[in-house]
């Protein structure tokens, strides 16, 4: 029996205000913009859909992109570090940073109130054995995302300012916070430009046919608008 989803009156007044059709991305983003307001500044996500092959490990893109107007939001990051190094990634933005006493706190204590875990290369033995842990919450460091680094600092920096972290799911597509609703226009569209040109560059050569398959972009609780791309 097919689940019938409730939509709000907001939500179908909305509704009416999105076509079929594929829009350029300024007119996209105003339509995202005129949609009505909720109690809290909505999140503005693009999700494009790629034509690569998810199983294949040589299609796959991970990668990160701090955008140029940022995404209107702080995270959380632990630093892996080695101990003598722990008080200058603090003071980089860490809300906490160290060597063995920090894995072990994930280990023992099940610590992961982060959104982003960055760390030195030379701590990668240490944390390789929370793989368990981390994996399946998206929190592992990889070198691909650019959080295992010798560069804390800028890491950090970055990915404290909302560095924008993305990977292809098991579908091939893409989902990438850009803004907030209440970002003005322009902002969002070099934004939305910004990680379109990332994941152009990142196309694999492995990958055939159309790469860019379809482009939305959509608030938290918002109809999705299709974007063009190509």
């Amino acid at each position: 029996m097919p689940i019938v989803v409730a939509r709000s009156k907001r939500y179908k007044e909305d509704i009416k205000k999105v076509s079929d059709k594929v829009l350029p991305i300024d007119e996209a983003v105003d339509i995202v913009k005129s949609f009505k307001a909720t109690k809290f500044d909505q999140t503005v996500e693009l999700i494009v859909s790629l034509g690569i092959d998810a199983k294949q490990a040589d299609q796959m893109i991970r990668g990160s992109l701090s955008l140029p107007h940022g995404v209107g939001k702080t995270k959380r990051v632990v630093a892996f570090c080695p101990d003598h190094l722990a008080e200058q990634a603090k003071a980089a933005g860490a809300m906490r940073a160290g060597g063995q006493e920090l894995v072990q706190a994930i280990e023992k204590e099940s610590f992961s109130d982060f959104d982003v875990a960055i760390a030195t290369p030379d701590m990668m033995r240490f944390v390789g054995r929370l793989g368990k842990v981390l994996g399946p919450k998206g929190l592992m460091p990889s070198p691909k995302a650019g959080t295992v680094t010798n560069d804390l600092d800028t890491a950090i920096k970055e990915y404290a300012a909302g560095k924008v972290e993305f990977r292809n799911d098991s579908g091939g597509n893409i989902h990438a916070v850009v803004g907030k609703q209440s970002f003005n226009k322009q902002d969002l569209v070099d934004n939305i430009n910004a990680m379109i040109g990332q994941l152009r560059k990142m196309k694999p050569q492995a990958a055939k046919g159309q790469y860019f398959k379809k482009a939305i972009i959509k608030g938290t609780m918002t109809p999705a608008v299709v974007i063009d791309v190509h």
